[in-house]
């Protein structure tokens, strides 16, 4: 078709006020040209990464939909299986989910974004969260600290498995104990920062350190700190994970992991529009991460 005819073609189609159907194309095509986004729409880690996932779909010509990982998941697995998308990427799937099973039974291209699932080895684009995390715990041990505290995320994530056990490696190495009375596990959120460094100080043997297994745990450890009169980071250093806007606020200036989480997410869309058109891929990515020194570990 020259330029010319296309040019006439748009042209009519504006008079006859013709839009083009995606859902149309979709029943000639059984393509849907449409990604859902899977995630738990209260953490708002995730929040960020819907418009570079977005922005990257749309420039490959899909679009996406948002679908909340809240709990019912025979009702996720309906909406994801009914071939309303042609893909899906889940961004906080617990280890103990059955999602990834049965999309992989059933055939449905999917790509794992900062976690993995327990069930099926699929491809994945996720940081180094081992590292990250002994890198945390050795600028802590290296500070002199041996009384060292950590608050980690829900045990059924690979998140907090893998920065758990990156943090564990490193006393280990130094051969620090981590007393039970000194980790929590808890939900990713700044109520459990909050919560976590109060079960700490009930103790009556607070760490002079926590490694938090995210910024939003950091930042409630960090007001919980504040409120008890607890000076940062001269009687308490903490040290977060992800390096979120709000970490590098004035008020706060948290010392972190920083997450390369807008390329991650970019690198997942595009890993999953390669398995919908059956490109190859290299089916896990994992991205480096770098502590970033701000004021709450050392005066």
């Amino acid at each position: 078709m020259t330029s010319e005819t296309q040019a006439r073609v748009r042209e009519a189609a504006t008079v006859l006020g013709y839009v083009r159907s995606d859902l149309g194309r979709g029943l000639s095509t059984r393509a849907t040209h449409r990604v859902a986004l899977v995630a738990e729409l209260e953490n708002t880690l995730y929040h960020q990464l819907m418009g570079p996932i977005h922005d990257e779909l749309v420039q490959r010509s899909y679009g996406m939909v948002l679908l909340s990982e809240d709990g019912d998941e025979g009702a996720l697995h309906e909406r994801l299986l009914d071939r309303s998308v042609d893909g899906a990427i889940l961004m906080t799937t617990r280890l103990t989910s059955s999602l990834p099973y049965e999309l992989s039974r059933r055939d449905l291209p999917f790509v794992f974004l900062n976690r993995v699932g327990g069930f099926v080895d699929v491809p994945s684009v996720t940081a180094d969260n081992f590292g990250g995390a002994r890198a945390a715990g050795e600028l802590l041990i290296g500070l002199g600290h041996t009384r060292i505290g950590a608050i980690v995320g829900p045990a059924d994530t690979s998140t907090a498995r893998d920065r758990e056990a990156g943090f564990r490696a490193a006393l280990d190495d130094a051969g620090i104990a981590l007393p039970r009375t000194l980790l929590v596990r808890r939900e990713y959120d700044e109520a459990s920062g909050r919560l976590g460094l109060q079960a700490m100080l009930d103790t009556g043997k607070p760490p002079t350190a926590i490694f938090c297994a995210n910024d939003f745990i950091a930042i409630g450890v960090l007001n919980r700190a504040m409120e008890r009169g607890i000076a940062i980071p001269d009687d308490l250093a903490v040290v977060g994970f992800d390096d979120i806007d709000m970490a590098g606020w004035p008020a706060f200036q948290l010392t972190t992991v920083s997450n390369p989480l807008m390329d991650m997410a970019r690198c997942a869309a595009g890993m999953l529009i390669d398995l919908i058109e059956r490109r190859d891929i290299n089916p896990h990515q994992v991205f480096p991460t770098e502590l970033v020194l701000r004021r709450t570990h050392s005066v």
